[in-house]
């Protein structure tokens, strides 16, 4: 959707365009001529014949063909400029600037929906309305401030809001965050976040395309184009990292399964990120610092060398780095001793490396070379170094300067003077380097980035024969919760393992029934969802008796037409399940079940269809897992059964989109296998 006319157009008409600054006509344009734009500049202004230099006409349909529109006037004259433009002079890219559109009633809302009509019947591709517009190599066609250094290496922005794109700018680029574009997408009438990132993955030119694409999205409208062309991105060397803003969870409150009440809107979020191999962040500052860390040279390994003049950061930034999984390794032996003898007596290189408040670039340069060189354990380094008020700062950045641009290994500065040594940090950052003015910030952002996973594999699909036999069974059903007969059915065609079960009606069936079980025995309700709320769950009966007695009680509970009947059997409560999410498809969970599902919430959530990959990783990252891998004398369960049902029920709502949630809680778990105790499915009929 997204073309050349939008990205390096020939010619651009500024319609509003005004010698007044303080207007986004005014700025929008002065913004295009300081940017040396290469191609024809007009402008169209009822009232002048020239703007800032450029000759101004007086309505579109004067105006010579020109490619892409920047339109900075009011929503109600919006529509019958487009017109004239897409229909007359050939215009094939717009940007609309103005605000008054869906963001603020039903006829703006119909309005934008009319243009944007216009625009894709034309052939052409529409950024807005309500947007601050869009910087790219060729242009600077926004109207806000500051504008970045434009780079092709520096990083792609994606933005669902213009004021977002404004604060993120000014938090990146003091740190020397360079920006290869900035997309401000406003309302999204045609082109959204997820056509952006689809337009980035179809365009991508490696050695010429930024290689980090950072998002900030307040909807996602389509989640699959989103997982699709992020992962293609990622597995082509790029790295992608998003802010999702504007979560909801009421959706949750009315779902009536375990499962339903924990899949929320947010989970679906994460599942879809960690899918796609998106870095998720939460703020414009751990975006920015996550950037920052992304447009580095990615070191080899975890283990990280810390260099400081200064204690309390280097133990701040030790705690968090290890924290986040990474290692800060004693440095020993001949290397270290030899280092020691080049730095000032009382110093330390056992890690993190203190050369003392009076270390100086030659103390420096010794210990970078000795990371670069001798420690070969050693993967990255971390230098902080700020002013100890001594001496200025020049020869010890211009040393860190030199060491960044011929090492081997990344090295990653932390120069928090920014009052003290302000002229030095702003020179350094003027050779094109990034400072980390945070110690603690940086330890976080590098700890996610280098825990965030690739994206998923390709998962095993459903058998042909299998499908069939599943969709007879969703097909003859109607809406609601499936019948018992059918959830065993679903069951034993998908292979998953479950305790045997009967129901029971009538009084006269009950003691052949317990006869065929056997003792101990477990009872539950079928009718009522929730089955330990209304005391409809009776365990460990041992004689026909209390069988009888409990049956009689539990048919009275309201709403039960039966009562199911199975073997006790003793191990771990499990839990998995799935939900369908509006957009995203189905999201699966797993965890430890039976009442402490709600209480504890170790739970995992990934996108359906699920790998064998991701199955394993939902188990093993459970802080419970040392319990189903068996502590204390105590057994585990079968963890390859686990995760065999799992990936089963990811294949069973593959094959039957029509489940809306579904919920095997508990699970039993033993050393010997994992067996379905108690299952619930139920359907909303889509259009297939």
């Amino acid at each position: 959707m997204i073309n050349k006319s939008l990205i390096n157009p020939a010619s651009i008409v500024i319609v509003g365009g005004s010698d007044d600054l303080s207007k986004p006509g005014g700025k929008v344009l002065k913004n295009i001529l300081d940017g040396n734009y290469a191609g024809d500049l007009f402008v169209v202004n009822p009232k002048s014949d020239k703007v800032q230099g450029i000759k101004s006409f007086h309505n579109p349909s004067d105006l010579p063909e020109v490619e892409l529109a920047i339109l900075a006037i009011a929503a109600r004259y919006c529509r019958e400029t487009v017109e004239i433009l897409a229909r007359e002079n050939g215009t094939k890219a717009f940007i609309i600037l103005s605000a008054g559109f869906g963001e603020e009633s039903k006829e703006g809302a119909k309005l934008e929906e009319e243009i944007a009509e216009i625009i894709s019947n034309s052939g052409g591709c529409l950024i807005g309305p309500n947007c601050i517009g869009m910087l790219c190599q060729s242009y600077c066609g926004v109207f806000t401030s500051p504008i970045p250094k434009l780079d092709h290496k520096g990083v792609d922005f994606v933005s669902g809001s213009g004021a977002t794109a404004v604060f993120f700018m000014e938090s990146a680029i003091p740190n020397g965050v360079t920006f290869s574009s900035v997309f401000s997408v406003g309302n999204s009438a045609q082109i959204g976040v997820e056509d952006v990132i689809k337009y980035l993955d179809e365009s991508y030119v490696k050695g010429k395309s930024s290689d980090v694409k950072l998002l900030y999205i307040e909807s996602i409208r389509k989640p699959q184009m989103l997982l699709k062309h992020a992962s293609s991105l990622i597995r082509k060397g790029c790295s992608i990292a998003a802010i999702k803003a504007g979560t909801s969870e009421a959706g949750s409150r009315a779902a009536s399964s375990h499962t339903g009440a924990m899949a929320t809107p947010d989970r679906a979020v994460d599942a879809l990120f960690r899918k796609a191999g998106i870095i998720r962040c939460y703020s414009r500052t751990e975006l920015a610092s996550v950037a920052s860390v992304l447009l580095y040279p990615p070191p080899k390994g975890r283990n990280i060398a810390i260099v400081t003049h200064a204690g309390g950061p280097a133990v701040m930034i030790t705690d968090n780095l290890s924290a986040g999984g990474m290692n800060v390794p004693v440095l020993s032996g001949k290397a270290a001793s030899d280092l020691l003898g080049k730095l000032h007596p009382g110093s330390s290189v056992e890690n993190p490396i203190d050369i003392l408040a009076t270390g100086k670039e030659e103390q420096l340069q010794a210990v970078l070379d000795a990371c670069e060189n001798d420690f070969d354990e050693i993967d990255a380094v971390i230098v902080i170094f700020g002013s100890p008020g001594l001496f200025t700062m020049d020869e010890i950045y211009r040393v860190l300067d030199e060491k960044m641009r011929t090492g081997t290994k990344p090295i990653y500065p932390v120069l928090p003077s920014l009052l003290t040594a302000g002229r030095e940090v702003n020179e350094f950052i003027a050779k094109g380097r990034i400072n980390f003015p945070d110690e603690v910030t940086l330890a976080k952002a590098f700890s996610r980035v280098m825990n965030n996973r690739l994206p998923a594999g390709p998962a095993d699909e459903i058998k042909d024969s299998v499908r069939k036999k599943v969709r007879q069974v969703i097909n003859n059903a109607p809406d609601g919760y499936l019948a018992p007969p059918d959830v065993q059915k679903l069951l034993d065609i998908v292979g998953i393992p479950r305790v045997p079960e009967i129901n029971v009606s009538t009084e006269s069936e009950v003691a052949g029934t317990v006869s065929d079980i056997g003792f101990p025995i477990a009872m539950k309700v079928v009718g009522p969802v929730h089955k330990s709320d209304v005391g409809g769950v009776s365990l460990n009966i041992t004689d026909t008796s209390s069988a009888l007695n409990e049956f009689r009680r539990m048919m009275g509970i309201k709403g039960t037409t039966a009562v199911l009947f199975q073997p006790m059997i003793g191990g771990i409560e499990l839990f998995t399940g799935a939900k369908r999410e509006e957009g995203f498809g189905h999201v699966i969970m797993c965890g430890l079940g039976g009442i402490f599902i709600e209480v504890l919430k170790d739970i995992n959530t990934e996108l359906v269809p699920l790998s064998k990959d991701e199955a394993d990783e939902m188990i093993r990252s459970l802080k419970g897992y040392a319990i189903l891998q068996g502590v204390r004398g105590k057994s585990g369960i079968d963890i390859i059964s686990f995760r065999e049902i799992i990936i089963k029920v990811s294949k069973l709502v593959t094959a039957a989109p029509e489940i809306y949630e579904m919920d095997l809680n508990p699970l039993i778990g033993t050393r010997e296998g994992v067996y379905a105790v108690d299952t619930r499915i139920r359907l909303e009929k889509i259009a297939r």
